[in-house]
This record gives C-alpha cells, sequence and structure tokens, in this order.
C-alpha cells in the first residue's frame, strides 16, 4: 500500500464523517422545527419527579437527535432559572438513553439498504427545492438529512473496507491490533469525541470499523472502551457551553458529566473483570453471523449498539434514586458567588443556548419580557406616587430605571434578531414581530412614567395645587390603570385569549375616566374653582396616564388573534 493509498482512505474517512456530521445537524435542526412547540411543552411538563424527567430527556433527544442538543438546552434552562437541578439532572439521564437510538440507526448504515437512503435524500433535496409550503420544505430536510447520514457511513464504510488477506486490510489490521490498553482506548473514545463533539459520530467510527470485519486490539471488550470514553468525551459540548452561565447552570454541566464519568469508572471495572463481557452477553443476544443483509454481517455492529444502550440505559437505572446526591455534590464543587446583583439588570440571563430550539427560546423571551414590563409598571407606579406626594427626589431614580429599561430594550431586540435567524417557522417569525412591538410599548411607558416627573417638577417649581377631589377622582383612575396592568401580564404570559374582552372593558372605563376628568375640570375652570395654572399639569397627566393604558393593551393584545396589529385596525 502507497502513502498515496493511505491519504486517500483517510481523506475518504474525514469526508465520510463530515456528511455524516452535516446530515445530523440538519437532522437535529428540521426535527426541532418539526416538533415545533412540542419541545417546550415536554420541558415545560418537567415536574419533580425523577421518572417524568427521564422520559423527558429520551423524548426530547429523540425529537432532536442529539443528547449533546437536549444538555446545551438544559444547561440554558437552568441558567434561565426555569428548570432546578433536581429536573435538569433527571433529564440529563433521560437524554442519555435517548441518544442509543442513533446507535441502532448507524448500525444500519454498512447494508445494503443504505441504496434506499440515497434515493431517501435525492427526494428530500426535491421536496425542498419545489415545494412553498414552510412544513413539507422543513420534511423535506429531515428527509435528505437521513439520506445525507447514510451517505456519509457508506463513505466511511467504503474507506474501511478491504478484501480480507489484501496489503491494506493487513496493514490497517495490525495498527488497530496494537491498541491494546483499555485506558488508552477510553482515552481515545475521550479525545476524538472532545474533538469532534458528537459521540453519535466516533460510534459510527466504531460501529463501521467492527460491521467490516476490522478487529480493534485483540477483539473482545478493546471497542466497548472507546464506546465508553465517547460518553464521557460528549460532556466537553455542555461543559464548554456552560462557561460565563450562572452557577447552576455550571452545576447541570458538571452533573451530566459526573454521570457518565461514574458509568464510565463502573463499566470499565466489569470490563476489565471480565474481559468475555462481550462474548458472554453481547454475542449471546446477538450472535455473530444471525443479522446478514447480502453479504454484511449486521451483528457486529448490533452488539456495539446494544451495549451502548446497555451503558446507558444501566446508569440511569444505578444513579436515578441518588438525583439529590448528584446536586448535593455538584452544589459543593461549584460555590455560589456571594455578589448582589446589579440593580434592574434585566434581560441578563437572555441565554444563547436556547436558541437552538426556537419554541424553547421563544417561550424564555416571553417569561423575560413579563418581567420587563414589571420593572417598567414599577417606574410608572413610583412617578405617580412621586407626584401625589409632590416628591421631586423620585425624578433621579425614575430617569435612572428609564435607562436600564432602554438598554434592556437594546438587549431584547438583540435577542429577537438573533431568534429570528434561528427560526423559519411562520408561527414564530409572527410573535417575534408582535414582541418587537411589545418592547416598544414597554419603553414607551418608560418615557411617560419620565413625563409624570417632570410635571411634579413643575407642580413643586409653581407651587400649583390641586383639589382633594381631583387627587381622588386621579386615583381611582390609576387603581384601574393598575388592575389593567395586572390583567395585561396574566394575558401575555400565558398567552389567555379569553380575557381579552374583560382587559377591553376595563380600558374602556379608563378612557371615560379620563374624559370625565377632562370634562369635570373644564367645568371648574368656568366656575372659577380651579386655578387656570393647573391646566397644563392637569391634562398632560391625565392624558399620559390614559396614553400608558393604551400601551398596557397593546401588550395584552399581542397575544391575540391577528396580534397587535390587527387589534389596531379594530379599534
Amino acid at each position: 500500500m502507497s502513502a498515496w493509498d493511505i491519504i486517500k482512505i483517510i481523506l475518504q474517512i474525514f469526508g465520510g464523517m463530515g456528511t455524516f456530521l452535516v446530515g445530523m445537524k440538519m437532522l437535529s435542526e428540521n426535527m426541532t422545527k418539526l416538533a415545533h412547540g412540542k419541545l417546550k411543552k415536554m420541558l415545560s411538563k418537567t415536574a419533580n419527579s425523577r421518572f417524568a424527567g427521564v422520559g423527558i430527556g429520551a423524548a426530547v433527544t429523540v425529537l432532536g437527535q442529539s443528547s449533546a442538543f437536549t444538555t446545551v438546552m438544559v444547561v440554558g434552562l437552568v441558567n434561565a432559572g426555569i428548570m432546578t437541578l433536581f429536573q435538569a439532572t433527571a433529564v440529563i439521564m433521560g437524554a442519555n438513553i435517548g441518544t442509543t437510538l442513533n446507535a441502532w440507526v448507524i448500525a444500519l448504515g454498512g447494508s445494503d439498504i443504505t441504496v434506499f437512503f440515497f434515493i431517501l435524500a435525492a427526494i428530500g433535496v426535491l421536496m425542498t427545492m419545489f415545494s412553498k409550503n414552510e412544513r413539507v420544505v422543513t420534511l423535506g430536510s429531515v428527509i435528505a438529512a437521513f439520506g445525507i447520514i447514510f451517505v456519509g457511513l457508506k463513505f466511511m464504510s467504503s474507506a474501511l473496507t478491504f478484501e480480507a488477506g489484501s496489503e491494506a486490510y493487513n496493514r490497517v489490521s495490525e495498527v488497530l491490533h496494537t491498541i491494546r490498553s483499555p485506558i488508552l482506548l477510553l482515552f481515545i473514545g475521550i479525545a476524538i469525541t472532545a474533538l469532534v463533539q458528537s459521540s453519535t459520530a466516533v460510534n459510527a467510527i466504531i460501529l463501521t470499523m467492527v460491521s467490516t470485519g476490522l478487529m480493534i486490539g485483540d477483539g473482545g471488550n478493546a471497542a466497548l472502551y472507546i464506546i465508553i470514553g465517547s460518553n464521557i468525551g460528549t460532556c466537553v459540548t455542555a461543559l464548554i457551553s456552560s462557561l460565563g452561565a450562572s452557577p447552576n447552570a455550571k452545576r447541570a454541566a458538571l452533573i451530566h458529566f459526573l454521570f457518565n464519568l461514574f458509568g464510565a469508572v463502573i463499566f470499565t471495572v466489569i470490563l476489565v473483570c471480565w474481559p468475555q463481557f462481550s462474548d458472554v452477553v453481547l454475542n449471546s443476544v446477538i450472535p455473530s453471523g444471525s443479522m446478514k443483509l447480502g453479504d454484511v454481517d449486521m451483528a457486529p455492529g448490533m452488539q456495539i449498539a446494544l451495549f451502548h444502550t446497555l451503558f446507558n440505559t444501566i446508569n440511569t437505572l444505578l444513579f436515578l434514586p441518588f438525583v439529590n446526591g448528584f446536586v448535593w455534590i455538584a452544589e459543593h464543587l461549584v460555590r455560589e458567588k456571594k455578589e448582589v446583583p446589579a440593580h434592574g439588570d434585566l434581560y441578563a440571563e437572555l441565554d444563547d443556548r436556547l436558541l437552538r430550539s426556537p419554541s424553547v427560546a421563544l417561550g424564555y423571551m416571553y417569561e423575560e419580557t413579563g418581567k420587563v414590563f414589571s420593572y417598567a409598571m414599577g417606574e410608572l407606579n413610583r412617578a405617580f406616587e412621586a407626584f401625589l406626594d409632590r416628591d421631586v427626589s423620585a425624578a433621579e431614580d425614575v430617569h435612572m430605571r428609564n435607562a436600564e429599561l432602554a438598554a434592556a430594550n437594546r438587549k431584547g431586540v438583540s435577542y429577537l434578531v438573533k431568534l429570528t435567524a434561528q427560526s423559519a417557522a411562520l408561527e414564530d417569525e409572527k410573535t417575534v414581530s408582535d414582541l418587537h412591538y411589545v418592547l416598544n410599548d414597554i419603553m414607551r411607558i418608560g418615557e411617560l412614567a419620565d413625563n409624570v416627573t417632570k410635571y411634579t417638577r413643575t407642580t413643586a417649581e409653581d407651587g400649583l395645587v390641586f383639589s382633594e377631589e381631583f387627587l381622588e377622582m386621579l386615583r381611582a383612575m390609576y387603581a384601574k390603570i393598575r388592575r389593567l396592568y395586572e390583567l395585561s401580564l396574566e394575558i401575555f404570559l400565558h398567552r389567555d385569549k379569553g380575557k381579552l374582552r374583560e382587559l377591553d372593558a376595563l380600558e374602556d372605563e379608563i378612557d371615560a375616566d379620563r374624559k370625565m376628568l377632562f370634562s369635570t375640570h373644564i367645568e371648574r375652570l368656568n366656575e372659577g374653582k380651579c386655578d387656570p395654572n393647573n391646566s397644563s399639569v392637569f391634562i398632560n397627566l391625565v392624558a399620559n396616564l390614559e396614553r400608558a393604558a393604551d400601551h398596557i393593551t397593546y401588550i395584552a393584545h399581542s397575544v391575540g388573534e391577528g396580534g397587535r396589529e390587527a387589534y389596531l385596525e379594530k379599534a
């Protein structure tokens, strides 16, 4: 075998791996789009039940076609405070079980049915090219991705398929035969997986090797050590994703690592102490030569897939009762920093990890925007109370909060832009568009609060005095605005369209109060009971409060039929 032949084999292996990884990425992204909303619903239902968490973790991983995808999502959700460490631990365990499905699919990669998947890839590409329906295009991408995965596997298989007894076969066999140390094999699995950041890719290589008859080490358990190592190596993705995140997010990534590390130690000890494990356990369940498709013996690959399933399932069963123990270890290894967060640091926890699933990121964005909405309303409350108390010192605080609100708005808009780039779902695009308007409405509430502080300053500087009758009417109107906000926030966070009618009725009452205050003020002016110097402050104050109520109403209607724009057209 010449040096050029060796180079061609290496290039073909890497080309096949690259094709395989592209297919896996396509499959993960488009399966997530097809499961639009389902991932979010699943993760939001993660209760304090260990079994529910495991089931949800496995299901989300099957839908997302990647345990790394699920684990990074979990780190993001923990970082956002949406998921507890207890819940995250169970979901991570379930994700490890869910990813074993990939090994079984890959085990088919060396068979003659790959011709079918070549055709499937072509069909998927045609669907994406000629269909204008978004869902059909996404489905076509999923079909094409399956085909591309098997094209990659076929490339790797072809590169590693040599005629028994040939020079190439003997050379490759000699190299593989020299690697016998369990620890070395374990570290090879860890290193390669950490490098390509995909345990599925490493499993694909090992499955292809054993399916083509190449022996690693002295056979027996040798290939299994690499599979064990790949489970540790896949934790690198989550560990990297937790850098710069909250302590709890780092703990979630650490729990993922510890779970796989403890399992790897247990299984390594078993395999070292029981050299016949592969022959006794795996070969007895799936005997060599028992699963032939054409000239290809599927059994060796199926045995590897079986071991991968056993490894993750048994580890989950072993460690599931000790979820709290994993949480305790993680909390003691990653200490909480005793730092007081910056006042009003809004959107500080916006997490790009969640963008891997737009539907989950969108749900999280709603929750965070709800907090910003509350912050702006708190600003308006502060300004109104300061007006009643003639407290000019509140202006500086409200102005500072307004600056924080503006910074939050920029963060929110930036995140929505990233979200738009990640999602191709038309429903998501419409929702993101509505959220842009909501951010603007929140900003307007903050600006109106700033205006109220200016009227307070004018009142104090000019010595203006308002009657108790006016102040009581103003308090009654503002009490309705507070109730309007509470209702609007509830509708916004829970997308509860059924309460929009109640909200609109309350907003109509606030409009009526504004008209009544204006008409009463004019009557008092005509009767000489009110100082004309009060008019400017009086009219602008009431108008600004009513305008704030309008923006609060718009926020609620962003979740209604047709969104904010449809409401404005009808109004």
